[in-house]
């Protein structure tokens, strides 16, 4: 998308704290961390969040999950937890529309959340 800040980011239009990239996605830090670690999730194709998927974006959201624990693991995050988190619309705090999922750590977590 055209006018995407997340799109920009994946382009190298923005600049990023780029934690880990290749072909399928990008992962970068969170400008406004919510935890001592906070990274966002980017699937490098473009759709707006789980109500706007269609099937093809299956293995990219499987991939970011398994993608997610392994850098939860490498930061040292595996055995104290993590979430992994997705927001669909903006009552739910979406304010990219741009699906991404948010990888946090490093501190106790409530439930619910929000």
């Amino acid at each position: 998308m055209e006018n995407c800040i997340f799109c920009k980011i994946i382009r190298g239009e923005i600049p990023s704290k780029k934690v880990f990239e290749d072909d399928r996605i990008l992962v970068i830090e969170d400008i406004t961390p919510q935890a001592p670690l906070h990274l966002l999730l980017l699937p490098k194709r473009h759709f707006v969040n789980s109500l706007d998927m269609s099937g093809e974006e299956d293995g990219e959201v499987g991939y970011i999950f398994r993608k997610g624990g392994e850098i939860a693991k490498q930061k040292g995050f595996a055995e104290s937890g993590f979430r992994l988190v997705q927001n669909n619309g903006a009552g739910a705090g979406q304010s990219v529309f741009h699906a991404h999922f948010h990888l946090l750590a490093g501190r106790a977590f409530t439930w619910p959340p929000g």
